[in-house]
């Protein structure tokens, strides 16, 4: 009895050590241990890359968190150094509040939006963490904000309305309005059909997309480093409108699921299992081994920031 008791134990163990989620916010570390504290030993000399996680429910609530293998690529800067100052990597979940009036945000009716969405509150959040890391030591232009699809979307807006609070950002697949590109048929129709039509169909989220990415163009600076990919089946085909934003960077990943000739995969731990799978979405390719390709030019933007 001892020895089943004893065996199921590590089984438990073994198992939560390689969860593929991570349920909390903190920091990460390459051996994706959390550390939930906002403490940072000798701040001053560190950079801090606060990582905003995608959204499966744009303005639902929801417990969404971080998946590890989305994140292991940023995790991979861990532990970098520019300029004698060492990266750190925070990854937040920010997902959790719903915006006040979520249960109209997909109607297919033209109804007025009560109160605040989701959007604007991760926005908020990630202001108010920054305020702390700040606070507690960490120069402003030592820290930046980062995220992918929804998190992507939150960090051009959070740079567009405040382009100097921080040192920048670094967006991958930034969309937070569904398939967009697959759904209208952009390639088929046109950017313009594709979006009135989206706008007949979803007259609410079309306004909250519309107003958002007139206000980030508006920006006298946005200092973003974004990657996109045009079989992003999201807004693969509907990013050409950052072009023109001074200070950004723009990235477009091959059209294909290859970087630098090499087929794309992601990989992960579930259960304490090593998995992979090939990348057939463009949407994921910031998530597959091959996108540390990019690493240098990450922390080459890193550094002509701070």
């Amino acid at each position: 009895m001892k020895k089943i008791l004893t065996l199921l134990i590590v089984i438990t163990f073994s198992s939560n050590v390689y969860a593929d989620k991570l349920l909390k916010s903190g920091f990460l570390s390459e051996e994706w241990k959390l550390n939930t504290s906002f403490k940072v030993n000798d701040p001053k000399n560190k950079i801090i890359i606060i990582y905003n996680h995608g959204s499966k429910e744009n303005d639902k609530p929801s417990k969404n968190c971080q998946w590890k293998n989305n994140v292991r690529n940023f995790t991979s800067l861990v532990g970098e150094k520019i300029k004698n100052k060492e990266i750190l990597v925070y990854s937040f979940c920010s997902d959790n509040p719903g915006g006040d009036d979520w249960k109209i945000f997909w109607k297919n009716k033209d109804v007025k939006y009560k109160g605040i969405p989701k959007l604007e509150k991760r926005v908020k959040a990630n202001n108010d963490l920054i305020e702390m890391f700040i606070k507690l030591g960490t120069p402003n232009n030592q820290i930046f904000v980062a995220g992918h699809s929804c998190g992507g979307w939150v960090t051009m807006m959070l740079l567009s309305k405040n382009p100097y609070k921080i040192a920048g950002g670094i967006s991958t697949h930034h969309a937070c309005y569904g398939k967009l590109s697959q759904r209208y048929k952009v390639k088929k129709v046109g950017v313009d059909e594709a979006l009135v039509k989206f706008e007949k169909k979803k007259p609410v989220a079309a306004y909250f997309r519309k107003t958002q990415i007139k206000a980030i163009r508006e920006a006298k600076n946005l200092p973003v480093l974004i990657f996109t990919h045009p079989k992003d089946p999201f807004d693969g085909l509907l990013s050409e409108w950052v072009e023109d934003i001074p200070g950004v960077e723009r990235i477009v990943i091959s059209e294909d699921f290859k970087i630098n000739d090499k087929l794309c995969k992601r990989i992960g731990i579930n259960s304490g299992k090593r998995w992979e799978e090939p990348i057939k979405n463009g949407h994921l390719m910031a998530f597959a081994d091959c996108f540390q390709f990019y690493n240098p030019k990450i922390l080459e933007f890193i550094e002509s920031k701070i």
